[in-house]
C-alpha cells in the first residue's frame, strides 16, 4: 500500500519537479537550515515518546442505554424482594432508610465509574483492589462478590414464583414453586453459556424502562388514593418501634439498592461512553433509584401501615411487596389490573436481573481464573462460545441449594456481608489509587476532591468507605446467619487460594496471569523427547529451563530405555566485520560458561532428564536457533520471546520504510517462522503497557498483556505453534 501511495505521488508532483528542485537549492544555501533540521527531527522524536491522548470513552461495543439496563433491571429487582425485608426491621421509617440508601448508591456509583473508567478490566472491586492494594485483598473482593452473585440468583428466581402466585397460586410455596425455581436457573445458566449479545441487552433495557414507568405509575396512583403522612408518623417510638439495632440493620440491607453496580463494572472495557454520558448514567440512575425506591415506601407503608412493631408487608407479601401495595387500590377492576401486569412485569424482570447476576459472575470468574485466583479448571472456557461454563454450571447448583430454604430474609441477610466487603474495597480502592496512580488518565473523576498528603482525596469515596465499612460491622454484630456463612465461606476462600497459590509456587500478594488460551482448552500433553533451549544469560533463563524441565520430564517418566534430552544451546552473534572464528573476549566466554552451567543445574533436578550444552558462532542468532533445532532434530523449541524493538521504521519520519512489527522481537519472529517443530514461547518481562487496542477492536482482557500492580508481567506460556517440516 506505501509503494502505491509512493507512486500516486511521484505521479502528481513530477510537473513540479523544477520548482521542487527550486525549493532545495534555496535550502541549501539557508546557513541555519542544519540546526533547523536537526531541532525538527528532535521534535518529532518527543512526539514519537509521547502517549497517545487518552481517549474520551471508556469503549468498545455497548452504550449508556446497556449500562443503564444492567443497572437498573438489578435495582428495579431488587425493589420487587427487598421493600418487605427492610420494612420488617425499619418499619415505618423505611422511606427515610431508602432514603439513606441512594446517597449511598450515588456515593458508590462514582467511586465504581472512576475504578472501571481508570482501569477498564473485567471485574469491578476486584480490579481496583488489585491495583490499589495487592492480589490477597483483590480476591477477598471478587470471593465474597461470588457468594453474592450466587445468592442474587437466588432470591430473584425465588421471588419471581411468588409474583406469578396471581396466576396460579401453587407457584406461591411447596414442590411447584421450588421446581420453577430450579427450570429458571437452568434457563439462566445456558443463557450466560451461550453468552451476552447485543439484542439481549436492547430487550433487557427495554424490560427495565418498562418497569420503571410500571413502578412510577404505582407511585402516583398511590399519592392519590392511600398517602398518608400520619400513617408514617405517628407509630413510630425511635429506639423501640424501630430499635436502634433493627434502623442500623436496614440500613445496611437498602445496599441492595445498588447491586448492579458490579454487574456493570464487569462490563467495563466493552463499552462506548463519553464523558458526559457517564455523568448523566450516574445522575440519571441515582435519580431513579431514589424516586422508586422511597415512592415506592412512602405508598406501601401507607397502604399497608405500622401495627405495633410489624407491618403487613413483612407478613403475608414478604416474598412479593408490591403486589401488596396494588391490592388496596380501588376500584378493585383497577387493583386487579395491576396486580396481573405487576405480576407478569415482576417476573420478567426478576428473572432477567438473575441472568444479569449470572453475567457478573461469569465475567468474574474469569477474571479470577486468568489472575490464578482460583484454579484455571473453574474458570475453562467453553469452545464454542468461550463462556466460563464451569463456574456458571457450579454457581446454578449453589443457587439450587440457597433456593431450597424457600427463605428471603435469610437470603438477603447474607447478601449484605459480602456486598459491605466489596464496596468498602472498591472505595478505599479508588482513594489509594489517587496516590498511586495520580496522572492516569481518567475518563471520569470523583468530585469534590481534597488536596492531602500531596494527592487529591476524594471525600465522596472516603465518606463511602466509613459508612460501609460500619455497615459491615452492624452486619456481623446484628445478623447471626451472615457471619456464620459469610464467615465460613470467606474462610473457605482464604484457605483455597493460599493452598492453590502455593502449590503452584506463586506469590500470595503478586499478580500472576494466564493467557485466554489456557481457559480455553485443555493443555497438550506433553510428549517431547528431546527440547532446544536458547540461553541468554537473561534472569528469565531458570523459568524457561523449567518448563522445558517440565515438559521433558513427563516424557521421560514413560520412557524405559532412555532419558530425555535438554538441549541448551548459547549463540555468540559475530559481527559481519570479524570472520566467524575470530577469538571472542574472556568475558563472554565465561558468561557462556556459568550461564550453560545454570542451565544444567537447574534442567537436571527433573527426574529423568539429561542436559546436554553447547555453543555455536553464527551471524543471527535466530537462524542458529532454527538451523541447530534442525540438526539435531529436537521435538520442540523452548524459547524466551525477546521484548519488541522500539525503533520504528523511516515512514514515520517521512521516509519509504513502514512501521516495524512490534509483538515480538526480531528472533522470535524468526524462530516462529522458520522452525521445524513445535516453537513454545513465553512473553517477555515488560514495564510498558501495551499498545491501545483499535476503536473497532475487541476489548483487552485480564492476562493479555500489560504491566501488573507489583512490577513487570511474569513470563507465561503465551503460543505453542507445530508447523510441518514438510511445508517449505
Amino acid at each position: 500500500m506505501a509503494r502505491e501511495n509512493e507512486s500516486e505521488n511521484g505521479g502528481r508532483n513530477a510537473p513540479n519537479g523544477t520548482r521542487a528542485g527550486d525549493r532545495l537549492r534555496r535550502l541549501g544555501d539557508d546557513p541555519d537550515f542544519e540546526s533547523r533540521a536537526r531541532e525538527a527531527g528532535r521534535r518529532a522524536l518527543r512526539r514519537l515518546a509521547q502517549p497517545a491522548p487518552p481517549s474520551r470513552t471508556e469503549r468498545r461495543t455497548l452504550g449508556s442505554p446497556a449500562l443503564f439496563a444492567v443497572v437498573f433491571s438489578l435495582t428495579a429487582a431488587a425493589l420487587y424482594f427487598s421493600l418487605a425485608v427492610v420494612a420488617d426491621h425499619a418499619l415505618a421509617l423505611t422511606p427515610i432508610v431508602f432514603l439513606v440508601g441512594s446517597v449511598l448508591a450515588l456515593l458508590s456509583a462514582m467511586t465504581y465509574v472512576e475504578g472501571a473508567s481508570l482501569h477498564q478490566e473485567r471485574g469491578g472491586s476486584t480490579v481496583f483492589a488489585r491495583y490499589a492494594f495487592n492480589e490477597l485483598w483483590s480476591f477477598i473482593a471478587g470471593w465474597v462478590l461470588l457468594l453474592d452473585y450466587t445468592i442474587l440468583i437466588a432470591v430473584c428466581v425465588l421471588t419471581a414464583s411468588h409474583y406469578l402466585s396471581p396466576y396460579w397460586s401453587e407457584l406461591g410455596g411447596g414442590w411447584i414453586e421450588i421446581a420453577f425455581c430450579v427450570i429458571a436457573i437452568v434457563y439462566v445458566a445456558l443463557r450466560n453459556v451461550r453468552g451476552l449479545t447485543a439484542g439481549r441487552l436492547s430487550r433487557l433495557n427495554v424490560l427495565a424502562i418498562t418497569n420503571l414507568v410500571l413502578l412510577l405509575v404505582i407511585i402516583g396512583i398511590g399519592f392519590f388514593q392511600v398517602f398518608a403522612l400520619d400513617a408514617l408518623t405517628d407509630p413510630v417510638k425511635l429506639g423501640s418501634e424501630p430499635s436502634w439495632e433493627d434502623l442500623f440493620f436496614a440500613m445496611t440491607l437498602s445496599a441492595i439498592a445498588f447491586v448492579g453496580l458490579e454487574s456493570a463494572s464487569g462490563l467495563a472495557g466493552e463499552v462506548k461512553v463519553s464523558r458526559r454520558g457517564l455523568k448523566r448514567l450516574i445522575g440519571a440512575g441515582t435519580a431513579a433509584t431514589a424516586v422508586v425506591f422511597v415512592g415506592i415506601a412512602l405508598v406501601a407503608l401507607s397502604a399497608l401501615p405500622q401495627v405495633g412493631n410489624a407491618t403487613s408487608l413483612s407478613g403475608s407479601y414478604l416474598e412479593m411487596p408490591v403486589l401488596g401495595v396494588v391490592a388496596s387500590y380501588s376500584p378493585s377492576w383497577l387493583a386487579d389490573v395491576l396486580k396481573y401486569t405487576v405480576a407478569l412485569s415482576a417476573c420478567m424482570l426478576l428473572i432477567a436481573a438473575a441472568n444479569s447476576a449470572m453475567l457478573g459472575l461469569s465475567r468474574l470468574a474469569y477474571s479470577l481464573a486468568t489472575n490464578r485466583q482460583i484454579p484455571s479448571a473453574l474458570g475453562r472456557l467453553h469452545p464454542t462460545h468461550a463462556t466460563p461454563w464451569v463456574a456458571i454450571t457450579i454457581a446454578a447448583v449453589l443457587s439450587v441449594v440457597l433456593v431450597l430454604p424457600t427463605d428471603v430474609d435469610f437470603l438477603v441477610g447474607i447478601y449484605a456481608f459480602g456486598a459491605m466487603i466489596a464496596i468498602t474495597l472498591a472505595h478505599l480502592s479508588v482513594c489509594v489509587l489517587r496516590y498511586r496512580e495520580p496522572d492516569r488518565p481518567r475518563p471520569y473523576a470523583v468530585p469534590l476532591s481534597v488536596p492531602i498528603g500531596g494527592g487529591r482525596l476524594p471525600l465522596p469515596s472516603a465518606l463511602g468507605a466509613l459508612i460501609s465499612a460500619a455497615g459491615w460491622v452492624s452486619v456481623v454484630v446484628l445478623h447471626d446467619w451472615a457471619r456464620i456463612v459469610g464467615g465460613v465461606w470467606l474462610a473457605l476462600g482464604l484457605v483455597l487460594y493460599l493452598v492453590y497459590r502455593r502449590s503452584e509456587s506463586k506469590p500470595i500478594f503478586k499478580r500472576v496471569t494466564v493467557p485466554e488460551v489456557a481457559l480455553r482448552t485443555e493443555a497438550p500433553e506433553a510428549d517431547y523427547g528431546s527440547i532446544l533451549v536458547p540461553i541468554f544469560g537473561r534472569p528469565l533463563d531458570d523459568d524457561i529451563v523449567q518448563t522445558a524441565g517440565r515438559l521433558a520430564a513427563d516424557e521421560g517418566a514413560d520412557e524405559a530405555e532412555g532419558r530425555a534430552m535438554i538441549e541448551a544451546l548459547w549463540v555468540f552473534e559475530i559481527p559481519m566485520a570479524l570472520p566467524l572464528d575470530a577469538s571472542l573476549p574472556a568475558q563472554r566466554l565465561e558468561q557462556a560458561r556459568q550461564a550453560l552451567r545454570r542451565a544444567k543445574a537447574v534442567g537436571e533436578e527433573y527426574a529423568g532428564v539429561e542436559v546436554a550444552t553447547a555453543t555455536v558462532r553464527a551471524r543471527r542468532t535466530g537462524e542458529a536457533i532454527v538451523s541447530e533445532a534442525r540438526r539435531r532434530g529436537v521435538e520442540a523449541i523452548v524459547l524466551a520471546a525477546e521484548e519488541p524493538t522500539r525503533i520504528r521504521g523511516g515512514a514515520l519520519m517521512g521516509g519509504r520504510g513502514g512501521p516495524r512489527e512490534n509483538f515480538v522481537g526480531e528472533v522470535t519472529k524468526y524462530v516462529v517462522t522458520k522452525a521445524p517443530c513445535r516453537v513454545i514461547l513465553t512473553a517477555p518481562p515488560s514495564e510498558e503497557s501495551p499498545p491501545a487496542p483499535s476503536a473497532n477492536g475487541p476489548a483487552p482482557l485480564p492476562g493479555d498483556g500489560g504491566p501488573t500492580p507489583d512490577g513487570p508481567r511474569p513470563a507465561v506460556p503465551q503460543e505453542v505453534r507445530q508447523q510441518d517440516p514438510g511445508s517449505r
